[in-house]
């Protein structure tokens, strides 16, 4: 009988894949580590649960979990979602990708599922570039840092992640970095038991290229500065939440507030329309969508 211990997140992880593609220091990896512990916590039935994820360095999440995965293409992991979710409203559907496949290519697919309250979490990992094509400049890439598209600083305004997802409309909005595993975690299982559109940011680094490129040091460099530059700030205006360049992170839990999943919605639509008895998501144990 061996002794040695074994680490609580192997079930939810598929190990013949391992070890990843993540680069030394990359938060990817931490980031996941606090997904498995949060389903853990929020006892989400695995075979009810599913992942989707689109293409770049944190894309390749969905194929290391040990749960129905689905990569799909540049910017259409939202989309794909939202149809496992309206094809099986018993789904806990979760997307996890990173800001430029989400907020670029899938910007449009954000905010609308934002706007409609999808019944879907939305985990976006942030580390201010395209890192798997060659540190471009990203849509939430801070003003002054340097880029290959942007060697002489980056000067376009950034995307504010909360405050676009609270002003699109998610029920859920949450800002964490990699250093904050036991908050990620449990803004993670919060986010897992409710209902509606939920968005949780991780601030992540990237040591190989943007770290690189604008001599900011290593991956332990970034979880430093992420120690000694974040401000927790629960219930903040995300409208103050701009990130800079080595600026001080606000962090915390921004938006948790309630109002009718788009299933919800048309359901009640529908039943005013044609009935009670009319309902084309109908509640209870694995309902397809069909009207009865």
């Amino acid at each position: 009988m061996s002794d040695t211990a074994t680490n609580p997140v192997n079930p939810y992880l598929r190990l013949e894949r391992m070890p990843s593609i993540w680069c030394p220091g990359c938060g990817i990896g931490t980031s996941v580590n606090c997904f498995a512990r949060a389903l853990t916590q929020a006892k989400l039935d695995l075979k009810m649960t599913s992942i989707v994820s689109g293409i770049g360095c944190t894309g390749r999440v969905s194929g290391y979990m040990s749960l129905d995965s689905f990569h799909t293409t540049h910017g259409r992991a939202i989309p794909f979602a939202t149809g496992l979710k309206l094809a099986n409203p018993d789904l806990n559907v979760i997307v996890y990708s990173g800001e430029g496949d989400l907020m670029a290519i899938g910007g449009n697919h954000f905010i609308h599922a934002a706007r409609r309250n999808m019944d879907l979490l939305v985990v976006c990992v942030n580390n201010f570039t395209y890192g798997m094509t060659g540190g471009q400049v990203s849509p939430t890439s801070p003003g002054g840092a340097t880029y290959t598209t942007a060697p002489f600083g980056q000067f376009e305004e950034p995307f504010n992640l909360p405050h676009l997802a609270d002003s699109c409309g998610a029920v859920y909005v949450s800002r964490w970095t990699t250093f904050h595993v036991r908050q990620l975690t449990k803004s993670m299982r919060e986010a897992m038991t409710k209902k509606g559109f939920r968005f949780i940011e991780v601030i992540s680094p990237c040591p190989t290229l943007y770290q690189r490129r604008n001599k900011l040091g290593d991956g332990l460099d970034a979880m430093k500065f992420y120690k000694e530059s974040s401000v927790v700030k629960n219930g903040a205006d995300t409208r103050d939440l701009n990130i800079g360049f080595q600026t001080p992170i606000t962090v915390g839990n921004f938006v948790n507030r309630s109002r009718p999943s788009f299933i919800e919605a048309q359901n009640k639509r529908y039943t005013e329309v044609f009935g009670p008895s009319y309902k084309p998501y109908p509640e209870g144990p694995h309902g397809n969508g069909a009207n009865a």
